[in-house]
């Protein structure tokens, strides 16, 4: 269902409604709402209020050519929510929607209930720096979407994760227009955590299997003191896909021990 914002940016969205707390989800970098299905429908099946979002740039939502910034996703998030009349929704994301999750904590300690962040580069480490220039420069030159695709199949999957999801969502994500994948991923790039003080709702920060970490956890806990952490086992960056009834049950039981239904 579209949402018509900012005077002419269509959000898409779906929802389905129920009597316990409503959930956000928010998908991750060329991405879009279905990369968060499982979780959807697991917690709709349990009579939650659900809604997910795709991101202006992504999905079935528009895609001017603008400045795609945390920030600006985070503002459209706060539309949406307005717009539905939620009362202070969980937001779960994955990858880039826990950065988002993670800016809408920091704004406001009433408009999430709780933030998910699933193996989301909330804190670079700064090891991980090095390689986003050199990056960043392939998704601007003509080859971006074979660029892409090589970095998600060699970067973001291990081996233990499904085959053919390993085969399908590199070429998925390549798919994103090319103005939309660089300002998005800038936008990661130059988000500031530490900027706006410390996040002071409850909040759950899974991480994947993966031998290098996607945030600095120490900082994170520096920024988040009431954060709880748990990681996926034999799963990849897209852990929600590949392990759903783990990720589904640590988000179950975070939110049945803090947060009111």
């Amino acid at each position: 269902m579209p949402l018509v914002i900012d005077g002419d940016v269509r959000l898409f969205y779906e929802r389905i409604v129920g009597p316990k707390r409503p959930i956000m989800f928010l998908h991750g970098w060329c991405c879009d709402h279905t990369y968060l299905q499982p979780q959807f429908d697991h917690f709709a099946n349990l009579g939650h209020d659900v809604v997910a979002i795709d991101f202006r740039g992504h999905g079935q939502s528009d895609k001017p050519i603008s400045h795609y910034s945390m920030q600006l996703f985070a503002d459209d998030v706060i539309a949406v929510a307005q717009n539905l009349q939620l009362r202070p929704p969980v937001i779960v994301g994955h990858s880039m929607g826990g950065i988002v999750a993670f800016e809408l904590a920091k704004r406001s300690a009433t408009l999430p209930a709780a933030i998910v962040m699933l193996d989301s580069a909330v804190a670079i480490p700064s090891a991980s720096r090095v390689g986003i220039e050199p990056f960043l420069s392939g998704l601007r030159g003509p080859g971006y979407r074979h660029v892409l695709a090589d970095y998600v199949r060699n970067a973001l999957f291990i081996s233990t994760d499904d085959r053919q999801r390993r085969s399908d969502i590199p070429d998925a994500m390549a798919k994103t227009p090319q103005h939309v994948l660089v300002s998005a991923f800038e936008g990661l790039r130059d988000y500031d955590p530490e900027a706006g003080g410390k996040v002071r709702v409850p909040g759950l920060y899974i991480e994947a299997d993966e031998p290098t970490p996607r945030s600095d956890t120490a900082r994170l806990r520096d920024l988040a003191p009431e954060l709880l952490f748990g990681k996926s086992v034999a799963s990849g960056h897209f852990c929600q896909l590949e392990v759903p009834d783990q990720i589904n049950a640590m988000i179950a039981r975070f939110i049945e021990v803090t947060v009111s239904a």
